[in-house]
């Protein structure tokens, strides 16, 4: 490969979230790589600061370019200049959002297990959550769609949020499914709002589907963002895509009123550098990614018999049942967590049937997926065992 996958970088000491850990300890949990970033956004980064002044920033076409560019070269699908909206991240744009599109007390949908932050951004902002959990037949999970009709048309149901691709599960939602969804909600008077933040993580077979690219797209509202792609979170970048246009202006005056709109000093460089010059970086992060799953799958299928690997074809992030464990995810991490160092997530932080999954995070070099898999081996042995 052209770019390095192999060395990690030393973050401990550095204010990273994910490597504030004693020394021994392995984090594989919070969505955050560990590969080197693509030297192209380094390159921008270092160019921008040699310019010594620092001073407001805006985004100009040329970012939003970028952004349509990229969707069109890697997705399919060119979204309209006119459409796009700069934030400060998914996030904050999703919270932002819910206060313009929905009031207090309305319900917003979500389908469960799903991206704990999801929950928070609802629940802070006085609304409610009303989830049609995701089927679960031991294998794969699906929607219900006679559970989602029905509370798509309940009259409190205002807002619905996708994961398009799902995460934890790793799911790619077909178009056709997608289609059927953003119709229901435009019958139903239902703004939904597409977390593709994602979506270029598909690792292998069919590729997502843009939420902005829909027949059924004058409810819809895509977010996205190069910030899991090229592990930028920091930099707090995403553009929010409406093609409707009063929809557009109502989320256009919540984002500016809640102060989500302006760009930090790297944060349009590095972004229009990702866009622009990272493809070749990404192909390979892809191939990575796909190696490191056949990996840990393997290993799993072969010397775990009691765990069982559900995720499918998108993200950098393992969803593994541990229901034959005979306990809860919380008490199994903890465990885990005390007697080998490997850091994973809870699959209960997700809500619906999580309490019986963790989420382990891949998305580092081959030698830290293979330590974490040994410890991920001792913990399960020493599990049953005590």
């Amino acid at each position: 490969m052209k770019y390095d996958f192999v060395t990690a970088v030393d973050r401990r000491n550095t204010n990273s979230i994910k490597w504030n850990v004693k020394t021994d300890d392995l984090p594989m949990w919070i969505a955050d790589m560990d590969f080197k970033v693509c030297p192209e956004i380094i390159q921008a980064m270092q160019e921008k600061v040699a310019l010594q002044a620092f001073g407001y920033e805006h985004p100009t076409s040329e970012y939003f370019d970028a952004v349509a560019q990229w969707y069109q070269q890697v997705h399919g699908s060119r979204p309209k200049m006119e459409w796009m909206i700069f934030a400060t991240g998914v996030i904050p744009a999703l919270s932002s959002i819910l206060k313009r599109v929905t009031h207090i007390a309305d319900n917003v949908l979500v389908q469960a297990p799903v991206y704990n932050m999801f929950y928070h951004s609802i629940e802070n902002s006085g609304r409610h959550v009303l989830s049609s959990n995701l089927l679960y037949d031991g294998q794969e999970y699906s929607i219900d769609w006679e559970d989602l009709e029905k509370k798509l048309a309940l009259p409190p149901t205002t807002a619905m949020i996708l994961c398009n691709p799902h995460n934890p599960i790793g799911k790619v939602w077909t178009k056709t499914e997608l289609e059927k969804l953003s119709s229901l909600c435009e019958k139903n008077h239902v703004v939904l709002v597409s977390d593709e933040i994602h979506g270029d993580l598909v690792r292998k077979g069919e590729d997502y589907t843009p939420a902005f690219s829909l027949e059924h797209k004058q409810q819809v509202i895509s977010l996205v963002s190069p910030s899991k792609t090229f592990n930028v979170a920091a930099l707090h970048a995403a553009t929010v895509i409406v093609p409707n246009e009063h929809l557009r202006q109502t989320v256009n005056r919540g984002l500016n009123s809640d102060e989500v709109a302006e760009p930090n000093l790297l944060a349009i460089p590095a972004s229009i550098a990702a866009y622009t010059k990272g493809k070749l970086w990404h192909d390979e992060l892809i191939k990575q990614l796909n190696l490191n799953f056949d990996y840990a799958t393997s290993f799993i299928q072969d010397k775990l018999p009691k765990l069982k690997v559900i995720s499918e074809t998108a993200t950098y992030l393992m969803w593994i049942d541990i229901s034959k464990l005979k306990t809860d995810s919380r008490t199994f991490i903890e465990f885990l967590h005390q007697e080998t160092g490997l850091i994973v997530s809870a699959g209960e932080v997700y809500r619906g049937n999580g309490e019986d999954f963790i989420r382990v995070n891949l998305a580092c070099p081959m030698k830290l997926v293979k330590d974490g898999m040994n410890r991920l081996a001792e913990g399960v042995e020493k599990f049953l065992n005590k």
